[in-house]
């Protein structure tokens, strides 16, 4: 196992390098930069300001010095807010979209393969279709679309959830977490509701399971001790990139609720031609999905004892 990790190391160390040199090229490559304001600003306060952060040098200039820079820890300073760095910008946005995250996967997992399971124990009859419609329209309707519906019912209609924004006092508070958590949710639960009847259907039908009800294991012990440890494996694949995805932060979550995560710091950065914040959420969002996928194959290992890691 420990050679496996070395490996996967080894593999991860060049590929973020890559994805480093592409996502700066591009954003270089792009019009507009972040001194491009609506009023023009003296040539003399331009170049001063692109001399201060070493963009009057070419390209590929400011790339090596990024990376020496990267090398050494520095992310640089933030080119739009003022008084902070990327490192203390990302480390104070990191926690809010980490709850929202880690909370919306628990949430999917368990609601979902809950809903998974029973749909493939009743199998063509009327509560499998509703979870199956339920999935459908968990994948179809967007979060842009289901989050302000939320937000407009249950907070504004009904007044029982505030409808964004983090208390000024306390910070992130239950109340304020539902809303969001439950919109970032659903289509994950849709995905792994649909993901879990699959296998569960796969796996009821084997050969091991039949032999289990054969020697008289009740219903509840059989699909408990046998059905969900082989129904799981093809969601332990999935779980990497997709917690990856939501830990690092929802572009369109943190945006409709307001909340100050790295994805919208993302969506301002991006706006605003701030490249060194925008590099700084690259790298964190590379980084988990390199690191979560490396858990999800460990885990599928420790499930699956035909895996063998050489």
């Amino acid at each position: 196992m420990f050679g496996f990790i070395f490996r996967r190391v080894l593999i991860a160390i060049p590929t973020i390098l890559v994805i480093i040199a592409v996502a700066f090229f591009m954003m270089h490559a792009a019009p507009g930069g972040p001194f491009d304001l609506e009023r023009p600003m003296p040539d003399e306060t331009r170049q001063l300001l692109l001399s201060r952060y070493g963009m009057d040098q070419p390209v590929w200039r400011q790339f090596l010095d990024y990376m020496g820079n990267l090398f050494h820890g520095d992310l640089g300073p933030s080119l739009k807010v003022r008084d902070k760095d990327v490192a203390e910008i990302l480390s104070e946005g990191f926690p809010v979209s980490a709850t929202i995250g880690i909370s919306s996967m628990i949430l999917a997992v368990f609601a979902g393969s809950f809903l998974g399971s029973v749909a493939a124990l009743r199998q063509n009859t009327s509560g499998d279709f509703a979870v199956m419609t339920f999935a459908m329209v968990g994948i179809s309707i967007p979060p842009f679309v289901s989050g302000p519906i939320l937000a407009l019912f249950f907070g504004l209609y009904l007044g029982w959830l505030p409808t964004g924004g983090l208390d000024p006092r306390l910070g992130m508070t239950v109340d304020r977490l539902i809303l969001p958590v439950i919109t970032l949710a659903l289509p994950q639960i849709a995905i792994i509701a649909r993901l879990m009847r699959a296998s569960m259907i796969e796996v009821l039908r084997s050969n091991y399971i039949r032999t289990a009800r054969a020697k008289g294991l009740s219903p509840p012990a059989v699909i408990v001790r046998h059905a969900l440890r082989s129904a799981i494996l093809p969601l332990v694949s999935y779980l990497g990139p997709a917690s990856a995805a939501l830990i690092s932060g929802s572009l369109v979550i943190e945006v409709v609720f307001q909340l100050p995560g790295i994805g919208k710091h993302f969506v301002d950065a991006a706006l605003q031609r701030d490249y060194t914040l925008v590099m700084g959420v690259v790298i964190i969002y590379a980084s988990l999905i390199i690191v979560l996928n490396l858990v999800a194959d460990l885990l599928y290992g420790v499930l699956n004892p035909k895996v063998k890691y050489e």
